[in-house]
């Protein structure tokens, strides 16, 4: 019962926040609007910066069910339709329409939008490692160090990159993404969920977009010369 409980005030603070936005929202509202006295509110959260967080949290959770979507929607080896639905992905993650993301991108929640983007990346990633990679790597080896820091960053950038420049081309982040994820475009495998990927010589194995492993360039890795090879064990596991 207390995590229904939890649950319903982080929903009525949702709902709040979507209908007369976050600063207009109090502490009393969200506990009239769940029927509870603000004692209660208090026991479950120290302060509205605290179901502020967790309404982030819920909302994060319901953006990476549309990654879940478009990772088991996508044709294996198709690495161009894969790149097309990764893109729409993380352009929602940036312009989804609602007050409460919108709010989340002004001036005065800055620190709050940071805080949430840095969060979308981190899920994102770990998704991405603990799926997708996991896939190729059942085929391939993933030659690479530093996998979670790779797919953070360019998350991180993306998203970054697309909020500023909101008339980026779609077909300008698939190039970004193809090219730091070392994919090799137009090369297919039906093995495994995986679509083609190649080195930066033309040898090696295939990978998709999200599915795709990047390749480390020679002397990259912390461990100095050659490509470090990472099992998917240890490619599932992030470097921080």
């Amino acid at each position: 019962m207390s995590d229904e409980r939890r649950q319903q005030i982080i929903d009525a603070a949702r709902q709040l926040y979507e209908e007369q936005g976050l600063a207009r929202t109090s502490v009393k509202d969200i506990s009239e609007r769940c029927g509870v006295a603000r004692s209660l509110f208090y026991h479950y959260f120290p302060d509205k910066q605290a179901v502020t967080s967790a309404v982030i949290d819920d909302f994060i959770t319901d953006y990476l069910e549309s990654v879940q979507l478009w990772d088991e929607a996508r044709t294996p080896g198709d690495i161009e339709q894969a790149l097309d639905g990764v893109v729409k992905v993380l352009r929602v993650g940036v312009f989804e329409h609602s007050s409460f993301r919108q709010a989340l991108d002004t001036r005065e929640n800055a620190s709050l939008y940071l805080d949430f983007i840095n969060r979308v990346a981190d899920r994102m990633a770990t998704f991405f490692i603990n799926a997708t990679v996991q896939d190729y790597a059942q085929v391939h080896p993933v030659e690479i160090d530093h996998v979670y820091e790779t797919f953070y960053i360019l998350i991180l950038g993306i998203c970054g990159y697309t909020r500023t420049h909101r008339d980026v081309p779609n077909d300008v982040l698939k190039d970004v993404i193809a090219q730091t994820l070392h994919m090799q475009r137009g090369s297919t495998c039906a093995a495994g969920g995986a679509a083609g990927a190649k080195g930066p010589k033309g040898e090696g194995s295939e990978a998709g977009p999200a599915d795709a492993a990047p390749e480390a360039r020679n002397g990259a890795g912390p461990r100095g010369g050659g490509k470090a090879r990472a099992s998917a064990e240890e490619a599932s596991k992030p470097s921080r």
